[in-house]
C-alpha cells in the first residue's frame, strides 16, 4: 500500500522516521554484540597450577601467596580472581600489586613498602615521648603503611587537642635508609593552648551559675591559669560535663531536666573557647504513694510491699528508685523466686509536685550468666573486679545488678572508664557479661612544707590505693616540725576473705622533745615517745551504718626537761614508761553520700575503748560526734552544725597527760594545742597545759561564695565554736588564794570563738585558712588567731 503526502513537510517527516528506524536497528545490533561479549567475559574461568611471586624482598613467597588464598588446580571465576587481588592489596604491605594470568600460571608482582627502622617525634615540648609513642600503632621493625602513619599523626594531634591545643599540627616525614628501611619522623607544631574563656548556662532557674560550675570539671581561665589544667578546652570534657549536669539535676528530683546542648565557639585567634550549656530544668518532684501489685500467679504482693522503706516525701532520684527496686527483688530472691522483676510505673502530679510509683511484679526472662569476661586490666587482678559483682556464673542475669556492679567498679577509683554489657553466650538462655576497663594511676607521692613561730617543718607521704593490683591500700607518712617527729604506716585490705570486711593495720611512732619554756612562758613541753600498733575490722551493719572493731597496743614514754622547776607537779608525776593494751569499737552512720538528697546529710559516730586487758593502764573512754549539713539558697550556701563530746574514766591510779583529751585547733578553733582547759604551773610559774578527762564542743559554720572569678576556686565561710575541756584527777594543790606556783587550775569555764575562713581548692589539695577571734576565754588560755590546714568535713 502506498501512502502519498500532500506537501514537503510530510516528505521530511517520512525521511526522519526512516532515519530513526535505521538508528534503532544499528543500536539493537551493537547491543546484541555487547551482550554476547559480556556474557563471554563473565563466563571466563581460570585454573592455575603455578603461582609465582616477583618483586618481593622482605616478605616471602608463601606468605604473599597465602594472602591471595588461591587453590591450585581448581577452577575460579574472574570475580574470585579479583577478590584474591583485593586481599593482597588490602594487607597494606605493598605500594603496587599486579596479577598477570598466563595459561595455568599466575604471576603476582608486588612492590613492597619498606620496613620501619626507627620512629621518632620532634617538636614536642609539652607532651613526653612516652605518652605519644604509646598511643601509636606503627612500630619499629614493622612494615611502613602510609595510611597507618597518617592515622598515627591524627592520634598525636588528638592527644594535643585533649590537652587544649587544638591548633597543634603533626606532619609525618620519611628518611630513606639502606636495606629497604625508613625512619618515620612525626614533626609536631604544638601551637597555643585553647583556654576556656567563659562557661555560660542558659535556662537555669533553680541553681546559680556558680553552683552549676561546681558540678562540672571544666573551669574558666584566669590569672591563675598556669596552675590549672581544667581550664584547657577539651571536647571530651565538655561531653562529660554535659552528662554531669544531667546527673546533677536528676539527683535533685528534676526528672524532666535536659541538657539540650553544649555549644563551643572559638575566638577569632583560636586561643579561647566559649562554652554554653543550654538547660531545660522542668519541675522538681518528690516521691508520693508507693504500691506493689503482682501479675505472677501464686505470688502475693504483700511481702514485697512490706519490704520497701517508706520514702514518701523524699526527692525522686534514680538512686532512690534503684534502692526500692533492689529491696523488692531481694524478697523474691530470698524466697527462691529468682526471676521476679519489679517494673516501676510512674504517675506524675504536676500540681502537687509528687510522683506516685506503682511497682508491678513480673517474671523476667530466664537468662543465666554463662561467664564474666574481663578485659583491659593490666595491673589490677581479676578478683578485684569480680568481687564488685554480687552475682556469679550460673546466677540469673539481672540488668539492674550489672549497672550497680559497673558503678561499684567505677567507685573503686582504679579505672578511668568502665563498661559492663551482656552479650549472648552459647545459647539464647546463656549470657556472657563483657567487662572492659581502662586503668588509671592510683599512687601518689606528696611533699609539704610548713612554717610556724617555732620554725619550719615538712612532710613526705606516699600512698597507693591499688597496691600490687590487689585493691589494697598502703600509705606511709613522715612528718617533722620543731621538737616533734612522726611516722605512720597504714595498710588495708577492703575485702577480707572475699567479703565486705575490711582489715586495717596501722603502725605509728610519734616523738616530742622536752624543752624549757619559751620567750613568752608559753608552757613547757614534756617529751613523749609513743609507739603504737592497731589492727581493726570494719563491716556494714545497715544500709548507712558501719561498725569498726579494733585492738591497740602501745608503749608510751614521758620525759620532762631540766630544770624541773618549770614543770607542773601534775606532769612531773607522770614521768616513766607505760604499756597499754585496749580494745574498742566505733559505730558510724552516714547519709551524706547516700544519693537520696545530695544537698543534705547527717553523720553520727560513737566510739568506746577499754584498756586493762594486759599492760599497765586501766581506763574506759567514750566519744561521740553528730553533724548535719544542708545546702540552701539554690545550693550556693552550705550550713553545717556539729556537736562532739568525750569522757574518760581511770581505775587503779590517776590519768596520764597523754591519755586525757586535748582539743586540737581543728576541734576548737582559736586555741593552741593544750591551749585551753586545765593548766598546771611549775615552781617558776611557767604554764603547762594538762588536758582534761571531759570535753564538749559545738560548731556552727556557713560556707558561701565570695564573688571572685570562678577559676580562683575560692570561697569563704563564717564559724562559731563553743565548748569546754575540764577534769584532772589527783590535781594536787589548786591555784587561788595567793597560790600561783606548783598548782593546778581546773574549771569547766565555757570558751567561744568566732571567725572567718577562706577555702581554696588549690593544685596541692583543698586548703583552709582560719582567722579566729576569742569571744570567751580565760587569762591562762593560749590563743591561736590564724591557722592553716587541709580542708575537711566532719
Amino acid at each position: 500500500m502506498r501512502v502519498f503526502f500532500a506537501d514537503k513537510h510530510a516528505r521530511f517527516l517520512v525521511r526522519a522516521i526512516g532515519s530513526i528506524r535505521g538508528l534503532a536497528t544499528t543500536f539493537l545490533f551493537i547491543s546484541a554484540i555487547s551482550v554476547g561479549l559480556s556474557g563471554a567475559a563473565h563466563a571466563q574461568t581460570y585454573r592455575f597450577t603455578t603461582v609465582a611471586v616477583e618483586g618481593n624482598q622482605l616478605i616471602d613467597d608463601e606468605t604473599i601467596a597465602g594472602f591471595a588464598r588461591i587453590a591450585r588446580n581448581r577452577s575460579m571465576s574472574a570475580s574470585e580472581l579479583n577478590a584474591a587481588y583485593q586481599r593482597v592489596a588490602g594487607t597494606g604491605f605493598f605500594r603496587t600489586v599486579d596479577f598477570s594470568p598466563s595459561g595455568s600460571r599466575l604471576t603476582i608482582r608486588v612492590e613492597e613498602y619498606p620496613l620501619i627502622s626507627r620512629i621518632s617525634i620532634e617538636g614536642n615540648r609539652r607532651v613526653n615521648d612516652e605518652d605519644l609513642t604509646g598511643a601509636l600503632q606503627s612500630r619499629a621493625g614493622g612494615v611502613y603503611s602510609p595510611a597507618q602513619v597518617e592515622a598515627d599523626a591524627n592520634t598525636i594531634a588528638e592527644i594535643y587537642a585533649g590537652r587544649g591545643r587544638l591548633a597543634a599540627s603533626v606532619t609525618p616525614q620519611l628518611i630513606e635508609r639502606s636495606g629497604g628501611r625508613v625512619d618515620v619522623v612525626f614533626q609536631v607544631a604544638e601551637g597555643q593552648v585553647v583556654e576556656v574563656e567563659r562557661i555560660s548556662f542558659v535556662g537555669n532557674r533553680s541553681f546559680s551559675e556558680r553552683r552549676l560550675r561546681n558540678a562540672i570539671s571544666a573551669s574558666q581561665a584566669g590569672r591563675l591559669s598556669t596552675l590549672f589544667r581544667s581550664d584547657n578546652y577539651n571536647e571530651q570534657r565538655v561531653a562529660r560535663d554535659r552528662q554531669a549536669l544531667q546527673d546533677f539535676y536528676l539527683s535533685r528530683g528534676y526528672v524532666d531536666a535536659q541538657v539540650l546542648s553544649g555549644v563551643t565557639e572559638l575566638s577569632r585567634e583560636r586561643d579561647g573557647a566559649y562554652v554554653t550549656f543550654t538547660i531545660r530544668e522542668g519541675q522538681q518532684y518528690r516521691i508520693g504513694a508507693l504500691t506493689v501489685e503482682s501479675q505472677i500467679a501464686g505470688i502475693d504482693a504483700a511481702p514485697y510491699q512490706a519490704a520497701m522503706t517508706d520514702m514518701s516525701g523524699n526527692l525522686f532520684t534514680p538512686t532512690v528508685l534503684e534502692t526500692l527496686i533492689q529491696q523488692i527483688e531481694r524478697v523474691g530472691y530470698e524466697a527462691g523466686q529468682r526471676f521476679v522483676r519489679a517494673e516501676p510505673q510512674l504517675t506524675r502530679n504536676e500540681r502537687s509536685g509528687v510522683i506516685d510509683v506503682a511497682f508491678t511484679l513480673i517474671r523476667g526472662e530466664r537468662v543465666f550468666i554463662e561467664r564474666i569476661d574481663i578485659q583491659g586490666n593490666v595491673t589490677t587482678q581479676d578478683q578485684v573486679i569480680r568481687r564488685q559483682f554480687h552475682v556469679a556464673e550460673g546466677d540469673p542475669l539481672n540488668p539492674r545488678e550489672l549497672r550497680e556492679a559497673a558503678a561499684r567498679i567505677q567507685a573503686t577509683g582504679y579505672f578511668s572508664d568502665v563498661q559492663v554489657n551482656p552479650v549472648q553466650g552459647s545459647s539464647p538462655q546463656q549470657a556472657v557479661v563483657d567487662v572492659r576497663v581502662d586503668e588509671t594511676t592510683t599512687g601518689s607521692l606528696g611533699f609539704g612544707l610548713s612554717y610556724s613561730t617555732e620554725g619550719p617543718g615538712g612532710n613526705l607521704s606516699y600512698s597507693e590505693s591499688n597496691f600490687l593490683g590487689r585493691g589494697q591500700a598502703l600509705s606511709v607518712t613522715l612528718t617533722t616540725v620543731p621538737n616533734a617527729h612522726s611516722m605512720a604506716l597504714s595498710f588495708s585490705e577492703p575485702a577480707l576473705l572475699g567479703r565486705d570486711l575490711a582489715l586495717g593495720l596501722d603502725v605509728g611512732l610519734n616523738t616530742t622533745t622536752a624543752s624549757a619554756a619559751g620567750t613568752f612562758g608559753n608552757g613547757t613541753r614534756f617529751g613523749t615517745e609513743v609507739l603504737q600498733f592497731s589492727p581493726s575490722l570494719t563491716f556494714p551493719v545497715s544500709e548507712f551504718g558501719r561498725l569498726r572493731v579494733r585492738g591497740t597496743i602501745s608503749r608510751t614514754g614521758i620525759t620532762t626537761p631540766n630544770p624541773f622547776q618549770s614543770v607542773a607537779p601534775r606532769i612531773w608525776q607522770d614521768r616513766g614508761t607505760y604499756v597499754t593494751s585496749s580494745v574498742g569499737f566505733t559505730y558510724a552512720y552516714d547519709t551524706r553520700n547516700s544519693g537520696r538528697d545530695p544537698d543534705s546529710g547527717m553523720v553520727f559516730r560513737f566510739g568506746a575503748d577499754v584498756a586493762g586487758l594486759g599492760g599497765d593502764r586501766n581506763w574506759a573512754r567514750g566519744t561521740m560526734l553528730v553533724g548535719y549539713q544542708r545546702r540552701v539558697m539554690n545550693g550556693d550556701v552550705t550550713l553545717r552544725a556539729e556537736f562532739e563530746a568525750g569522757a574518760i574514766a581511770h581505775q587503779g591510779g590517776p590519768s596520764l597527760v597523754t591519755e586525757r583529751f586535748n582539743l586540737s585547733s581543728s576541734q576548737m578553733r582559736g586555741f593552741d594545742s593544750y591551749g585551753m582547759g586545765p593548766v598546771g604551773y611549775g615552781l617558776n610559774g611557767v604554764r603547762n597545759g594538762l588536758g582534761g578527762n571531759y570535753f564538749y564542743v559545738a560548731r556552727l559554720e556557713a560556707e558561701f561564695p565570695l564573688g571572685l572569678p570562678a577559676e580562683y576556686n575560692m570561697h569563704g565561710g563564717l564559724f562559731l565554736d563553743a565548748g569546754s575541756l575540764w577534769g584532772v584527777d589527783s590535781p594536787g594543790t589548786m591555784c587561788g588564794g595567793g597560790v600561783t606556783t606548783s598548782c593546778v587550775v581546773d574549771d569547766n569555764a565555757l570558751r567561744a570563738t568566732a571567725g572567718f575562713s577562706l577555702f581554696w581548692s588549690s593544685p596541692f589539695g583543698p586548703l583552709r585558712f582560719n582567722f579566729a577571734t576569742p569571744l570567751m576565754s580565760e587569762d591562762y588560755d593560749q590563743v591561736r588567731r590564724f591557722d592553716l590546714s587541709m580542708a575537711s568535713q566532719f
